[in-house]
């Protein structure tokens, strides 16, 4: 009996001390570790916001249109900005794109109002005042003419390789005005030329093509593998023959010019007048 009732009392004395050792370890996290972490290591944690702040969020102003916005408002932006000379005239597009964004910051950094890069109410407010309501003519400029015929709309801005399938003819346009003309071919049925709206993705001066192992100099890319480029083919057979999609001039001096003035980005337009 003696032997049990030590043996309990041995037992109840390493409950105690556990208990204890437990609380100790609590109470040295509650002060140390939550303590510390509540509290900022250096003040390079801290961050400041541009606008008011509610609670631990910062409020900023509400997007109208943003990078990615599209449609006739970003259209009538773009007009104001050109107006104010901060923006090309080839960005009148209905897209607000990275040019854009960048002549709104420049808008807002010259009017007070942080750089964001989107137009919100205040922007617009001070962009109406700073200019005037757009006209047809700053929103839709007059397609060029040519021979008593108009070139594709999207020709009259900015920099543009407009070409007519109808005409087979390559016209390289800025703002407007006809630099260039000279006559080209397009690919054959199978591999026909594609349509529609492009921007020149690359440049290769003497670009040989994997594909068809033929030469392609001063080829200018705008849909995939399809290029303008010179085309000796061309220059001997003319229009007997055909291209695999590719737009074909036969000027070599010519597209050497051409090859120099234009720019990656600049925008190519094959269409049907």
């Amino acid at each position: 009996m003696r032997a049990q009732r030590l043996f309990r009392r041995v037992l109840a004395v390493r409950h105690v001390l556990a208990a204890a050792v437990v609380t100790a370890a609590i109470a040295g996290l509650t002060g140390t570790g939550m303590a510390a972490s509540a509290t900022p290591s250096s003040t390079a944690d801290l961050k400041t916001v541009p606008f008011e702040v509610s609670g631990e969020l910062p409020i900023y102003p509400k997007a109208l249109w943003r990078n990615g916005s599209s449609g006739a408002d970003v259209r009538k932006v773009e007009a104001r900005l050109i107006q104010l000379k901060l923006l090309d005239k080839q960005y009148l597009d209905n897209s607000f794109g990275t040019m854009t964004r960048s002549a709104v910051k420049k808008f807002q950094t010259s009017h007070g109002i942080p750089p964001l890069g989107y137009v919100d109410q205040n922007t617009l407010t001070k962009l109406t005042t700073a200019t005037h309501e757009p006209t047809q003519t700053e929103l839709f400029p007059p397609a060029p003419v040519v021979d008593g015929k108009k070139l594709d709309q999207r020709c009259a801005t900015g920099v543009a390789l407009c070409i007519d399938k109808t005409t087979r003819k390559l016209r390289y346009v800025v703002d407007g005005t006809v630099k260039l003309t000279m006559d080209v071919r397009f690919g054959a049925k199978a591999t026909a030329t594609r349509e529609g709206g492009f921007t020149v993705g690359w440049k290769s001066r003497d670009h040989v093509s994997t594909l068809y192992d033929s030469k392609m100099p001063f080829a200018m890319f705008f849909s995939g593998g399809q290029a303008v480029h010179y085309s000796s083919d061309f220059a001997a057979r003319g229009y007997s023959g055909a291209s695999h999609g590719c737009v074909n001039v036969r000027d070599l001096t010519k597209i050497k010019v051409l090859f120099d003035q234009v720019h990656v980005g600049d925008k190519v337009v094959v269409y049907r007048s």
